[in-house]
């Protein structure tokens, strides 16, 4: 299958009108002022993409900037602008590969790196293209257990080749793999999952219930934004990791829950844990069920990023049943209510259903040149969403749900407009040298150096994130004196 025609008709709003239709989507008291306190330096295009990825993604920073600082604001702290780099945003989603620990690239120390390297664009029988996951020796499993070949790339390759590429799909996803066939924008808007997608907010905030009026209480100017709230964190790999990372690092405390037979590699514990406790927990116990539902009494913030809660008695209508007043933040990889909602996903997975892929084109569909977009767009995107809900709680009340999903986020970037390819193709490919700063800190797993933070407050340093720690090292309770 070939590349569809670029187009580049469609009208491209510049960055500030951008940030202001964030902020009414998250329904910002005033998103003309939180607009105009939001400052962008650099615009795309600054790598070889069609697609506006700096501006994108500067935007969802310097929203999360400012719905945190308007939170402070609310507690005391003096009025902030916010200032973003973007540079520094491509920065971020290229994490990943700017992040070392030890002096060691985070994609050499997983468990089987291999793994990772399997993870790709497969030709199918009849010529479609197919993106196969294989990260997670479950995954892998399912893969293999559908092909029955080698566990090396050009086994995989000859393997799917004798496949069609929508058998291949169904049969890896009927095994609790994930994988996607890659779809030109036209098919993705056509499929009812696509169209499921299509007609939602890039973030959904409703209201789902009562709960009581849960006013900011004052803070200290040592103090973060977030001082004294505390989220149970039950995400996994990215996108749901570094939107609790973010809260944490703005001073929330932040319980972060795994599953002990479905860990995440150490490295990613090190990139994604700043400033959290994790403990171990697992829903299928009775025992870790009733002290989950325990610590929720005092929850402000649940964030989830798996299917099929509510067979444990951990759906969202079920905890804002228990805990009035509660934040649920889920990430999903394609609606949890839609087509295809029992179906997993990853950041790859969405580029190619939605015709990102197609768009990517160079001589095969390709990802973004960052490799990743939505994981590191939707964990600012739900981080932001998460402080304006708190500041509509403290004066209207009630319990609330968020919902960020992957296809939804590359949904949101192509409505941004297509940059035209000419103006793109000379530009030198993102590499290992960063465009904005590192940072480097201390951890339990050695120096950690990764992308810094990626704004400025005009009057207040931004904060580092903390302390990481290994899975399973914290007792599963709140910190004692918190709020």
């Amino acid at each position: 299958m070939t590349s569809h025609t670029q187009s580049t008709t469609k009208q491209t709003p510049p960055t500030p009108e951008i940030v202001s239709q964030l902020l009414r989507t998250l329904g910002d008291p005033d998103p003309v002022r939180g607009a105009e306190d939001i400052t962008v330096v650099g615009a795309d295009p600054l790598v070889p993409s069609v697609h506006r990825l700096a501006d994108a993604m500067s935007a969802a920073i310097g929203v999360f900037g400012r719905q945190t600082a308007a939170v402070g604001e609310l507690r005391g702290h003096r009025h902030q602008k916010v200032e973003v780099q973007a540079g520094a945003a491509i920065d971020q989603l290229m994490a990943t590969y700017h992040t070392t620990l030890s002096g060691r690239p985070i994609g050499a120390l997983l468990d089987d790196p291999a793994l990772l390297g399997n993870n790709d664009f497969y030709r199918a029988r009849d010529g479609r293209w197919i993106f196969i996951i294989a990260t997670y020796p479950h995954l892998r499993d399912a893969v293999h257990s559908v092909l029955r070949c080698g566990l090396d790339k050009v086994d995989i390759a000859r393997a799917a080749a004798d496949w069609d590429a929508f058998t291949l799909e169904e049969a890896i996803c009927a095994r609790g793999g994930v994988a996607c066939v890659v779809r030109s924008r036209d098919e993705w808007l056509a499929h009812p999952a696509g169209r499921y997608v299509a007609q939602r907010p890039v973030v959904e905030v409703e209201r789902v219930g009562d709960g009581p009026v849960r006013p900011l209480e004052p803070i200290g100017a040592a103090d973060e934004a977030l001082a004294g709230l505390r989220v149970l964190d039950l995400t996994h790999v990215i996108a749901g990791p570094v939107s609790t990372r973010l809260l944490a690092q703005f001073g929330a405390d932040v319980l972060h829950l795994t599953r002990p037979d479905r860990p995440d590699p150490i490295p990613m514990i090190a990139m994604t844990g700043g400033g959290k406790r994790n403990a171990y927990c697992d829903l299928r116990d009775a025992h870790d069920r009733a002290a989950f539902h325990d610590a929720l009494q005092e929850a402000d913030v649940f964030v989830h990023a798996y299917r099929g809660l509510a067979r444990h008695g951990a759906s969202t209508e079920e905890l804002v049943r228990r805990r009035p007043g509660l934040i649920a933040l889920e990430y999903h990889a394609w609606g949890s209510e839609g087509p295809w909602g029992e179906r997993g996903g990853f950041d790859q997975l969405a580029c190619s259903a939605t015709g990102f892929a197609m768009e990517e084109w160079t001589d095969r569909p390709s990802l973004p040149p960052t490799y990743l977009l939505n994981d590191y767009l939707a964990a600012y995107l739900g981080a932001a969403a998460v402080a304006t809900v708190l500041r509509r709680r403290a004066t209207e009340g009630g319990s609330w749900r968020i919902r960020v999903t992957l296809a939804g986020v590359c949904h949101w970037v192509q409505e941004l407009g297509l940059l035209a390819r000419e103006d793109v193709r000379g530009l030198p490919l993102p590499g290992r040298t960063p465009l904005a700063a590192l940072s480097t800190t201390a951890t339990d797993f050695g120096p950690l150096t990764e992308p810094a933070t990626p704004f400025d407050y005009s009057s207040r340093p931004v904060p580092q994130p903390g302390r990481r720690s290994p899975l399973g090292s914290a007792p599963f309770q709140w910190l004692q004196g918190a709020v």
